[in-house]
C-alpha cells in the first residue's frame, strides 16, 4: 500500500504529474456540488409550490400533498446520489485514508437515507393507489 494513503503530507503520482488534471476534476467535484444542490433546491421549490395549490384543494388536499412529497423525495434522492459522486471524486483525489474512510461512512448514511426515503414514497404510492382503488 502507498504510504501516502497514511502519512496524507505527500503529493501523490497523480498531482505531481498531471497538476492540470487535478484542478480540472476538482473543479468538476465542485460543479457536481453545485448541481446537487440545485437539484435538491428546485425540489424544495416544487414541493412549496404543490404544498400551496394542494391547501386550495378541498377534499383532494391530503392526496395532493402526497403527490408533492414523492416528487421531493424524488429531488432529494437525485441529489444525494450527486453528492455521492462528488464524495468520489474527492476521495480519489486525495489519496488519504482518513478521506476513504469517510467516504465509506458518507455513503452508508446516504445510502440508509435514500432507502428509507424511498421505502417512503413507496408507502405513500401504496396507500394513494389502495385508497383510490376503493373509491
Amino acid at each position: 500500500m502507498n504510504s501516502t494513503w497514511l502519512e496524507g503530507g505527500k503529493e501523490s503520482l497523480l498531482h505531481a504529474h498531471l497538476p492540470a488534471l487535478v484542478e480540472g476534476l476538482t473543479w468538476v467535484e465542485a460543479g457536481i456540488d453545485l448541481f446537487a444542490i440545485t437539484v435538491m433546491l428546485i425540489g424544495v421549490l416544487r414541493f412549496v409550490a404543490g404544498f400551496l395549490r394542494a391547501e386550495r384543494a378541498g377534499d383532494k388536499r391530503l392526496a395532493a400533498i402526497d403527490e408533492s412529497r414523492i416528487e421531493l423525495g424524488r429531488y432529494i434522492l437525485a441529489g444525494l446520489e450527486l453528492f455521492i459522486v462528488s464524495d468520489i471524486i474527492e476521495t480519489a483525489l486525495s489519496l488519504q485514508l482518513l478521506d476513504l474512510v469517510f467516504l465509506g461512512l458518507l455513503v452508508a448514511i446516504r445510502s440508509a437515507i435514500s432507502y428509507f426515503l424511498e421505502r417512503e414514497v413507496t408507502n405513500i404510492r401504496t396507500t394513494r393507489s389502495g385508497a383510490e382503488d376503493r373509491a
